[in-house]
């Protein structure tokens, strides 16, 4: 069974509900990203091996089909084990594009910004984005200079990009870690009942299965969430290390920091819980 990947894009460019304005950014990206790799570097001490991509201001429609195209790589082992006979081969794939669909294209309305690399595909190319339509309305919503706003996302997603460049391990670490986990996947099983019938309640409860590891380990089996915690464990780090340097580095050069970090954190705790629901679902 193979899923349906068209399907996919079209609902998840109906749920992502691209507004005006296109990739139209308050000052000057190209400028931000270079003061930011200056920063960085220096604070981090932390030296690219390859260069750092070049910034790109784009919509949600463009988020949404970058990362479907990253999803489909990783997803290409496991359709091979999807149904293949029965009732779930004629509709098992086109159920589960419209849910990868919904839930990617629900996210397009709320990433800021992305250091883009595909771990199990050493060719693609990496990318910096930025998008554009949601840091204008999270400017707006939050009350912050939009300038200020993306120099200060600008530092965050320019550290992803010097920790993957610089420490030439953490990818294929990385990579490694999702192939073996892949490869430990014997069966991908749909069912279309708890995919088209989830309430909010149920969606609740998965959430809560989840954050307790039981969600994962009905999908991967009690002895592979050695390896999903050691990736865990792993993103963590990366994370907190980018979450820590954007602010270190912003405050030498944003005098409205401050301000800054209080509107994030607020749009953070503010977040829809059917938002939250669905980022640890994906």
């Amino acid at each position: 069974m193979s899923i349906d990947w068209a399907i996919a894009e079209r609902l998840g460019g109906y749920v992502a509900s691209e507004p005006p304005g296109g990739t139209a950014l308050a000052g000057d990206l190209d400028a931000y990203t270079q003061d930011a790799i200056a920063r960085v570097t220096a604070y981090t001490q932390m030296t690219p091996t390859r260069e750092i991509p070049p910034p790109e201001a784009i919509t949600r429609k463009q988020w949404l089909q970058v990362n479907l195209g990253s999803m489909r790589t990783i997803m290409q082992p496991l359709e091979s084990k999807m149904p293949e006979s029965g009732p779930m081969k004629a509709i098992g794939g086109t159920l589960t594009g419209a849910e990868i669909g919904g839930v990617v294209g629900y996210l397009a309305q709320r990433v800021l910004g992305q250091y883009e690399l595909v771990l199990i595909d050493a060719a693609s190319p990496e990318r910096l984005l930025f998008v554009a339509p949601n840091l204008r309305e999270a400017a707006t919503k939050l009350g912050v200079d939009e300038a200020d706003l993306v120099a200060w996302v600008a530092f965050h997603e320019v550290t992803h990009a010097v920790q993957f460049t610089a420490v030439p391990w953490l990818r294929e670490h990385l990579a490694g870690r999702l192939r073996a986990l892949l490869e430990t996947v014997e069966e991908v099983k749909v069912d279309a009942g708890s995919l088209v019938k989830l309430s909010m309640d149920d969606l609740r409860s998965l959430a809560d299965r989840l954050r307790d590891g039981g969600l994962i380990t009905l999908a991967a089996g009690p002895e592979r969430m050695a390896i999903i915690d050691e990736m865990q464990a792993v993103m963590a780090v990366v994370e907190g290390h980018a979450e820590h340097v954007m602010d270190v580095v912003g405050a030498d050069a944003l005098d409205n920091l401050d301000e800054l970090r209080a509107a994030l954190d607020r749009r953070r705790e503010t977040k829809p819980q059917a938002v939250r629901i669905l980022e640890k679902l994906l």
